[in-house]
């Protein structure tokens, strides 16, 4: 008769090793420095870092472009929408703001869309 065999232990997970503190940066990176910092940090060359860039813009754009959805969101960091302003028409004889009691001419203003960027938690918690 076979013995029989005790329940395999189930191992305690792992804790996630704390994050390190990374050091400010005090100058502002250029573009081949941005990519020089990744490519340096990752097992990519940066060729490659700047191949993702490029295809990171060209999937913007079909997001925001004119007859597509309109809206772009890149996970925890940042939500990119375009934003339609429509057209207003000229007014004449409308009280100046900045001057009581005179009057301006407002001119007409085609309508436009506005690119708007949004911060999402993850990016707000960084500051």
């Amino acid at each position: 008769m076979a013995a029989k065999k005790a329940p395999a232990k189930k191992a305690a997970p792992k804790k996630a090793a704390p994050a390190k503190k990374l050091p400010a940066i005090k100058e502002k990176y250029t573009k081949s420095a941005i990519v020089s910092e990744i490519a340096a940090n990752t097992d990519l060359s940066k060729k490659q870092v700047g191949a993702v860039f490029d295809e990171l813009n060209n999937l913007i754009e079909r997001h925001v472009k004119k007859g597509a959805v309109g809206e772009f969101t890149l996970p925890g960091l940042l939500k990119i929408k375009t934003v339609k302003k429509p057209a207003r028409k000229a007014r004449k004889g409308v009280p100046n703001p900045f001057r009581p009691g005179e009057l301006m001419d407002i001119a007409a203003k085609p309508a436009s869309t506005k690119v708007k960027v949004l911060p999402l938690k993850g990016l707000k918690e960084l500051v």
